[in-house]
């Protein structure tokens, strides 16, 4: 039997293995590796730490076959002189095809401190450990959420409804809030904040973290929970790897996905270097790409022609019931995106389940 290995159980992972189960021949064995039991829709990670859902709602078994074997574990490296994974438990795996897709680690841009005094939403057992944190504070508590990307402006608004006797403050760099939308946007969410009582330190500059402190241009601010939200950068097995790479340490690929140098490895999601940001949805259109690619190699027909990867938009949830978006470049803001997010949500889960 030949072996795929696909490393992460994530959206792209998840896609991948949810399109090849009906196309697998005969001798080909597919291992996925996740530390999860179960497949996370990761973009309602912010929902989680705010305790607005639980984990029951965000997860969704991952399929099974008699040719599919998932593993519980962690990887600690891949070995490409020998074509083998490496598991922190000390065994090690041989493949023939390898598709990564690990996801990413957050960022903390050199900053003394962040590391050590924040917490994440980066992964479900640091999501989780960050819920307990927010659950656990008083009324009156002050929290930081450093970074106004998407991921800082759902969990500020998520968590500003679900705990209103809470002092939030959001910090950003720019001088707008999600400054890659329409100015549109950026100003419907900052007046959303400004009537939820949430603070907004923008043109921000953090230059240390300490227990319980953040300091803002040299000034130190108290606050009794700092979540970071501010930037992700490839996991550490890619960074580990000897390839070439972008600027931000992402994996330079072909137009079918792989290594230039090894066909037998391909990326998928955070670790990939394209010309889209990275997203959930991208990382999806990418998997069912490399889908076609391997289908293809097991039949021995030639790699198919594949199309530029096109994304439908983005949408971003303001608490339950207001959000934004971007789609087919209209900015969207209020009651519809909101509505527009939940309905995809729904269909993602109960598609990845049937």
């Amino acid at each position: 039997m030949k072996k795929l290995i696909i490393l992460g159980g994530g959206y792209g992972g998840m896609t991948l293995l949810s399109r090849l189960i009906s196309n697998l021949p005969y001798n080909i064995m597919v291992i996925l590796i996740d530390k999860a039991p179960y497949h996370f829709l990761k973009t309602e990670f912010y929902a989680l730490a705010a305790g607005t859902v639980s984990d029951e709602h965000i997860r969704v078994p991952f399929p099974k076959h008699p040719q599919v074997s998932i593993l519980n574990t962690e990887v600690a490296s891949i070995d490409r002189s020998v074509n083998a994974v490496n598991l922190v438990n000390g065994e090690s795996i041989e493949y023939d095809d390898l598709v990564i897709g690990l996801g990413c680690d957050d960022n903390f841009h050199g900053i003394t401190g962040a590391a050590e005094f924040t917490h994440s939403i980066q992964t479900k057992s640091k999501t989780q450990k960050t819920y307990t944190e927010l659950n656990n504070l008083a009324a009156g508590a002050k929290v930081a959420i450093i970074g106004g990307g998407l991921s800082g402006v759902e969990l500020a608004s998520e968590l500003a409804e679900n705990r209103p006797d809470l002092n939030i403050t959001l910090f950003d760099r720019g001088s707008t809030i999600l400054s890659s939308y329409p100015p549109k946007v950026s100003a419907y969410v900052e007046k959303w904040f400004e009537d939820h009582h949430v603070n907004l330190h923008k043109n921000s500059n953090i230059t240390l973290i300490e227990e319980n402190t953040v300091f803002n241009k040299e000034d130190p601010l108290p606050f009794d929970c700092i979540v970071w939200t501010a930037g992700v950068m490839p996991s550490k097995i890619v960074a580990d790897l000897t390839v070439a790479k972008d600027k931000k340490g992402r994996i330079l690929l072909t137009d079918l996905h792989h290594l230039p140098a090894d066909d037998k490895i391909f990326v998928v999601g955070d670790c990939a270097s394209l010309n889209l940001p990275p997203s959930a949805q991208l990382a999806e259109k990418q998997a069912e790409q490399v889908a076609a690619v391997l289908i293809a190699r097991w039949k021995g027909a030639k790699p198919p022609s594949l199309p530029p990867i096109k994304l439908k938009g983005i949408l971003g949830s303001l608490g339950k019931k207001h959000g934004f978006g971007l789609v087919a470049n209209t900015a969207l803001t209020g009651r519809i995106p909101r509505i527009l997010k939940h309905s995809i949500l729904w269909k993602d889960k109960n598609k990845k389940k049937s």
